[in-house]
């Protein structure tokens, strides 16, 4: 199953009998998911149809999706007040006769709000139910060119993090082979600071500085820290793999990593492994701000 970005966009359009419906829909992201209707005014009833229909598709994003229906002109025929023409065509006259005004034309005063209606089309029960076909017909089309535009940018998502889990592998790696790391150079620093420390004061016993030391530079040791970073990237791996809806597995892996090289920095004492540490928790941060976005 291929990644999935929670980051789309699409449009789709339909009609039935002169009634033009369109949708717009975009998806960003979100820790859990949120569908948001806009809905034309008596529309309400598609709204917990449209919502499980995103529910069935997608698991994390905010979504949000937009209704236009379009009805064309001429299906309804207009309705005149005639009552309230002609209270305004006789106030018209007087102000032509009082005033001096132009006089009012046709095309004027059935301009006039409250003079000139086209009310919309009523439809039956099954007409409703023929259009809400349509409408739905036209979401679920939507809905699969968003799925399709997420799919898309998470198969990108899933290259950058793939370079990103091979960097995170080959840092981890130059740590564990760092010279500082082996026994004699180990033993040489310690020698070293125990004979400043020596040279420094007088009355310190030898012995207990060697103990003292030796075990300052276990607790030193990054070998659980190593372990620790194979083992996420070896989970990273199987996760990309896996793919599907595992943005917020990986979230957690990044922390994880995020972690694990904060405490390498710290614990390291050798100014090669503090480089190395610092260049992996850069690329640590790249991988967590990628997988955000992932569903």
């Amino acid at each position: 199953m291929a990644l999935q970005s929670m980051t789309g966009f699409a449009r789709a359009a339909a009609d039935r009998d002169g009634t033009a419906i369109s949708w717009e829909v975009r998806s960003v992201n979100g820790r859990g998911l949120d569908v948001r209707l806009r809905l034309p005014s008596g529309f309400e009833r598609l709204e917990l149809p449209a919502k499980q229909a995103v529910q069935r598709r997608f698991s994390r994003g905010n979504v949000q999706a937009t209704l236009v229906v379009s009805r064309q002109p001429g299906l309804a025929q207009p309705v005149v007040n005639e009552a309230f023409l002609r209270d305004v065509a006789g106030l018209a006259r007087r102000l032509e006769e009082q005033f001096g005004c132009s006089p009012a034309s046709a095309d004027g005063l059935l301009a006039l709000r409250g003079v000139l209606d086209i009310p919309d089309t009523v439809e039956d029960e099954e007409g409703r139910e023929a259009l809400d076909a349509v409408i739905m017909t036209a979401f679920d089309s939507v809905l699969e060119d968003l799925e399709a535009a997420r799919l898309a940018e998470g198969e990108q998502l899933a290259v950058v993090l793939e370079d990103h889990v091979a960097a995170i592998e080959k840092y981890t790696r130059d740590a564990e082979a760092d010279p500082s790391r082996e026994p004699a150079a180990i033993r040489e620093r310690i020698a070293m600071q125990v004979g400043l420390l020596l040279d420094a004061a007088s009355g310190l016993d030898e012995q207990r500085l060697h103990t003292e030391a030796a075990l300052l530079a276990t607790r030193a040791d990054i070998r659980e820290e190593l372990d620790r970073l194979k083992a996420h990237v070896a989970t990273a791996r199987q996760l990309l793999k896996k793919g599907g809806a595992v943005g917020r597995k990986l979230d957690f892996l990044a922390q994880e990593f995020n972690r694990e090289s904060n405490t390498l920095c710290s614990k390291s004492n050798a100014t090669s492994v503090t480089a190395i540490g610092l260049e992996l928790k850069a690329v640590v941060d790249q991988f967590r701000e990628q997988v955000q976005n992932l569903e």
